[in-house]
């Protein structure tokens, strides 16, 4: 349960930078990053889960453009979430946010990577 929280606030500070740098995505406040952290994840779980035939097939490929339609579904549902350039936006911060997140989570002893 403690991994899933530090999980979740490592995601939350990820996309809250993210939308700081000029990379088309924008996040109004903190508050907004925490529920989409949480709403990307539930998201990205459920697409991922009924995608996993199709990801198996292609090597894990399938795996970037889940995360791409996980951060763009995401936008739709959090108020205050914002992608300025539409998908090339979700593809850059999906990129951004699982090299951030990786780097992070590999650093912390304990967590899943």
């Amino acid at each position: 349960m403690i991994n899933l929280l530090v999980v979740w606030l490592i995601t939350s500070i990820s996309l809250f930078i993210l939308s700081k740098l000029p990379l088309g995505t924008d996040i109004d406040k903190f508050g907004t990053a925490i529920i989409s952290a949480a709403v990307f994840g539930i998201l990205n779980a459920i697409l991922g889960f009924f995608l996993f035939p199709i990801n198996f097939l292609t090597f894990g490929l399938l795996t970037l453009l889940i995360n791409a339609a996980a951060f763009g579904i995401a936008t739709l549902i959090v108020k205050g979430f914002r992608l300025r350039w539409g998908f090339w936006s979700a593809l850059i911060g999906a990129i951004w946010l699982t090299v951030f997140n990786s780097l992070v989570t590999s650093l912390l002893p304990g967590l899943p990577t």
